[in-house]
């Protein structure tokens, strides 16, 4: 189910109930881009620890915004069917009231999402706004002092207007008249009220719904008597509310403690803390922390089912929906022990039409991937039958390794665990490539020259010498076998005693 601006206040209320209610919540998001190319060196490399990889995505959450968010709620009716509400909400970082706000657009990007269908007029023209705790602060502060400021050109020209209609009404008007402005957009109904109402002592202001705000003409006397009463729809906490936005649904989401179920959720943990809570810290151990006090239990279903591919003989597979047919097809659907997932009346478009990289349908796959992964390891962990209808809590037990650890991609460690230390990864072996008689050789071109055979990243440890990283065994193998004749390359496994230009000194 889609939802823009014009009707989220209108399905909050649902939407909270529907997250108190839930088994679980499964979460994806789409941005406008992911690795920022400034500055250098900043794309991911297996040499990064997992500091130096949260510094290098902070840079890039800072620069990017997030274009589209889905949920899918996962409830749990009743024995081991799952009812799922998946929710497309497409999001535009609040402009009122705030230093307007700058991100940057990928072409890679941008290029992605719409080959997938992506509607960036929806994102443009009906994003729903949101604020962290430091803008709401911001805000908070304007509003109380009298001093917000219109930044949007067009807002400024729509006021002028509506100013400019009021003015000439109200010298000829009787008290208790009343006239309608309309074609009012979002914050501009709240821009009008606050604008007419500080300029003229003898108007009061109503919004009327459908883009309208009626004007009525007052005693100073009776405008004393509706502000700050329940007729007073300018109070400070009910304008907070509308320009929260979507943070009102994250605040949701952070009361509610639900298991929070993501597939290579890093990126998205960093844009929720970012956008929606407060600006990252520089400490990533901080950010840790944070996340892990936000929601106390993450799955990453990217940890989940590397680990069961690994155990099981299952086919390769290259993405999130991959992953999703493979175990469907897997499970055996007469096996009355299998969750059922079923999908809700409003989004059952999903069931009928695949829609990868749309962040609803996504959200939707990784909670079910979940739900199948967490069956199929119920099943091997047990040698009798699995009960009828095992419990979300029974899945939960037996995805009591995986949980807090969220997949790290290509770096120093395979997973970060929000809960505690990281593990260190098991990497093949470094190599050490040492140069002879091949001049002005630089990390790029050793990349080139490495690159048809296999793929490794590269660091330059001194003048002649080289570090080379790999995630896969058999390309360590096989560089060690091809280069062992080189006439310009000496290929050998790192040893830091001998290598490490550090040592070398200390030795010499």
């Amino acid at each position: 189910m889609e939802v823009g601006a014009a009707g989220f206040e209108r399905c909050l209320p649902r939407l909270r109930g529907r997250v108190r209610r839930a088994a679980f919540l499964a979460l994806d998001m789409e941005f406008t881009g992911l690795h920022s190319i400034s500055p250098q060196n900043n794309q991911p490399s297996l040499f990064d620890s997992p500091a130096e990889r949260y510094l290098k995505a902070r840079q890039s959450v800072q620069r990017f915004t997030v274009t589209q968010l889905g949920l899918a709620i996962f409830s749990n009716e009743n024995s081991n069917k799952y009812v799922v509400h998946s929710y497309n909400f497409f999001l535009f970082p609040s402009t009122w009231g705030l230093t307007d706000v700058e991100f940057a657009l990928s072409a890679s990007s941008i290029q992605f999402l719409s080959h997938y269908g992506f509607d960036y007029s929806k994102f443009f023209e009906d994003g729903i706004p949101y604020m962290n705790e430091v803008q709401e602060k911001i805000l908070s502060q304007h509003l109380l002092a009298g001093s917000l400021k219109v930044s949007s050109a067009l807002d400024r020209d729509v006021l002028k207007k509506a100013i400019d209609e009021v003015t000439c009404w109200i010298v000829a008007a009787e008290e208790e008249e009343t006239m309608i402005l309309q074609d009012l957009n979002g914050y501009q109904i709240f821009d009008v009220q606050l604008v007419l109402r500080k300029a003229l002592q003898n108007v009061w202001t109503q919004p009327l719904g459908d883009k309208k705000v009626m004007v009525r003409k007052v005693s100073p006397q009776h405008r004393q008597l509706l502000e700050n009463s329940p007729y007073d729809y300018c109070r400070e906490e009910l304008i907070l509310l509308s320009a929260r936005g979507f943070t009102n649904l994250f605040q949701t989401l952070v009361k509610a403690k639900k298991p929070l179920v993501g597939h290579n959720m890093l990126m998205d943990l960093m844009h929720l803390h970012d956008k929606f809570y407060k600006p990252l810290p520089e400490s990533y151990e901080e950010f840790k922390r944070n996340i892990h006090n936000l929601f106390p239990v993450l799955i990453d279903t990217k940890t989940v089912t590397k680990s069961i591919w690994k155990k099981c003989p299952l086919p390769r597979v290259l993405n999130l929906l991959e992953v999703y047919e493979v175990l469907c097809r897997n499970l055996n659907p007469k096996d009355s022990t299998c969750p059922v997932i079923a999908l809700a009346s409003d989004c059952s478009r999903y069931a009928e039409k695949k829609s990868p990289h749309e962040a609803g349908y996504d959200a939707f796959l990784c909670g079910s991937v979940l739900l199948k992964s967490a069956h199929l390891l119920l099943c091997r962990s047990t040698d009798d039958a699995v009960e009828a209808d095992p419990s979300f809590s029974q899945y939960l037990t037996v995805l009591a390794e995986y949980l807090n650890k969220v997949n790290f991609i290509r770096g120093g460690v395979s997973s970060i665990n929000f809960s505690g230390k990281d593990a260190p990864c098991e990497h093949p072996p470094a190599l050490v490539v040492h140069v002879r008689g091949w001049p002005e050789l630089n990390e790029r071109k050793i990349y080139e020259e490495f690159k048809p055979l296999c793929l490794f990243d590269v660091r330059q440890l001194s003048k002649n010498q080289f570090i080379m990283l790999s995630n896969k065994f058999k390309h360590v193998r096989l560089v060690l076998r091809d280069y062992r004749h080189h006439p310009h390359l000496r290929v050998s496994v790192y040893r830091h005693w001998r290598h490490s230009p550090g040592v070398s000194c200390l030795l010499q």
